[in-house]
């Protein structure tokens, strides 16, 4: 069940684990310490808690998702994902009940994770996840418009308009000096040579931007401007969550949205790593590492975490092939954290800004959005529900909403898809050539084939159809392409069945599947049906329903001639 892939591959793949191996899964750890040390600092920042608490997530919980995941390559830590859910709850429920529904988020992980949800969750359609990955984009975009701007605001709404209405009623305050920064630190990151990879363009910008700030003492916000000292912020010092049945009942339904988040992100992470490798993943011990990784991280007063693609991602390019990779970056990042914290807050907040559009840029879709008329109607309407819901509403009713629209969608596709055809020619497909056309012109019997799964959403029409039938001696009921059915595909069968009864028509299924099959056996109906009434192919069919012509021919002559 819990098969924590760095356990596994040394207790089976020992030789794997050479010096060279090490040092090239160090090697890689470093640089993609480099890559999230400025990402941490603005997903904590963007998130509305102090920036030590997105570091202490990369250390906390980026070891432990390397330490424990089911993956060989998974880099974990803060993600633009929960930047959305974390400052709704911190502006609802404070930093304490951010503590709580972080570490109750863990718990659903691992229960999902025990419950085997791994391949579950790959079953959320990719509309949804592009249009509420989209839509954190362009939530993550507006929330940094402030500090690119240099408006100086210091309460920003959370409601998507309220905050444009905000930005433009105070375009007048805008710092010349921090637009200026932006502009150049944007254009610095854009061409950045991609041959120094080894020393990532966001650390570079990082440094540069500091430096330059703080050499010509420039009017320009930093996070000691905006926060003061953050030493104490940055302090590995263990806290327990309040929890009590109240506060739980509050924060069920965001916890378990940061739960989904966090299987959803880390799994795709997980299948995009194992594509670049050539490996797979164990799905449900990823989730319960990413479980007890966000346990963790409230335990230390953190933010949520998942697996980072970004970041895994670069890890596999940099050399990345065991989870050393992800404990070495989470080791390096404490020993930065430890030695250069007294510099890390003359970090300019515009430099933070432009390292999250870079973010929200990759985060957005625009294919997606460029191919939506090529696209089924139902994917569409769902993709743009759950982007509209997630920009303008929240997360929570757009993963909610999306999902149920999704399913009703599904389900509606799938009603279409279901139908009854009367005796065409395909229908008679697998008959006896010789004996086709005497068959096909056999009085009294109808053939119907079903096509697509018997579920609720495609019974009603099939109930319908079969009861228009008039003057027909036995039904042949043809479900060679019925993959599934369900307890409302029985009882309309069951229905049919009641009415064949009444009307004295034999009924004959023919060529069952599987799935069905076990369902009308749970159910009992073959022995009511009576098992000579069940045909392994057409021509079988035929000749029972002959049987049974010729048997109600005797019946009614016998009758007849006693009365």
């Amino acid at each position: 069940m819990f098969k924590p892939k760095l356990f596994t591959l040394i207790k089976n793949r020992p030789q794997e684990f050479t010096s060279t191996r090490i040092l090239a899964d160090i090697n890689a750890g470093l640089i993609v310490a480099f890559i999230a040390i400025p990402l941490s600092i603005a997903f904590g920042i963007a998130s509305g808690v102090a920036p030590g608490k997105g570091l202490i997530t990369a250390v906390v919980a980026g070891f432990l998702i390397s330490f424990f995941g089911g993956s060989r390559v998974q880099i974990g830590g803060p993600t633009g994902a929960f930047v959305i859910i974390v400052y709704g709850i911190l502006q609802q429920y404070g930093t304490s009940g951010l503590v709580t529904a972080t570490a109750m988020a863990g718990i659903f992980l691992i229960v999902m994770g025990l419950l085997k949800f791994g391949k579950v969750i790959r079953y959320i359609p990719d509309s949804i996840t592009t249009g509420f990955t989209s839509g954190i984009a362009v939530v993550l975009f507006s929330t940094q418009i402030n500090d690119f701007l240099g408006l100086g605001l210091t309460s920003i709404p959370a409601n998507f308009i309220d905050k444009w209405t905000l930005y433009i009623q105070n375009l007048s305050n805008i710092s010349i000096s921090t637009i200026v920064m932006g502009i150049s630190i944007l254009l610095f990151v854009m061409f950045y040579p991609k041959k120094f990879k080894f020393f990532p363009a966001p650390l570079a910008a990082l440094i540069f931007s500091t430096l330059t700030v703080k050499f010509f003492n420039l009017p320009i916000d930093t996070i000691f401007s905006r926060f003061g000292d953050i030493t104490k912020s940055m302090a590995l010092s263990p806290q327990m969550p309040a929890l009590s049945f109240e506060i739980i009942g509050k924060l069920f339904q965001p916890a378990l949205t940061i739960a989904v988040l966090a299987g959803v992100e880390s799994l795709l992470s997980a299948v995009v790593a194992d594509s670049m490798i050539g490996k797979k993943h164990i799905s449900n011990t990823e989730l319960m590492a990413q479980g007890i990784a966000n346990i963790g991280s409230a335990f230390f007063g953190g933010i949520p975490a998942t697996g980072a693609i970004a970041r895994t991602a670069a890890n596999i390019n940099n050399g990345g092939r065991t989870p050393i990779a992800g404990i070495a970056h989470a080791i390096f990042i404490l020993i930065i954290l430890l030695v250069f914290m007294k510099y890390i807050v003359f970090i300019p907040m515009v430099t933070l800004a432009v390292i999250l559009f870079t973010v929200a840029y990759r985060m957005m879709d625009f294919s997606a959005f460029k191919e939506i008329f090529k696209a089924p109607v139902s994917d569409s309407l769902v993709l743009l529900t759950t982007f509209s819901l997630t920009v303008f509403v929240n997360l929570i009713y757009a993963i909610e909403i999306g999902m149920i629209l999704a399913s009703f969608l599904f389900m509606k596709r799938m009603s279409d898809i279901a139908n009854i055809d009367t005796a065409k020619d395909d229908v008679y497909e697998g008959i006896d050539y010789e004996y086709l056309e005497e068959k096909k012109n056999l009085k009294g019997v109808t053939v119907y084939e079903i096509n697509g799964p018997f579920f609720f959403g495609a019974t009603s029409r099939f109930v319908e159809y079969i009861e228009k039938i008039k003057d027909c001696k036995v039904i042949i009921l043809r479900m060679r392409k019925v993959p599934a059915m369900d307890a409302t595909g029985y009882h309309a069968l069951y229905k049919i069945y009641r009415k064949c009864v009444l009307s004295n028509t034999g009924l004959i299924l023919c060529q069952i599947q599987k799935q069905p099959i076990k369902v009308l056996k749970n159910y009992g109906f073959i022995d009511i049906l009576g098992r000579a009434n069940i045909a392994l192919n057409i021509n079988t069919a035929f000749r029972k329903a002959k049987d049974y012509i010729t048997y109600l021919e005797e019946y009614s002559n016998t009758f007849h001639i006693k009365k």
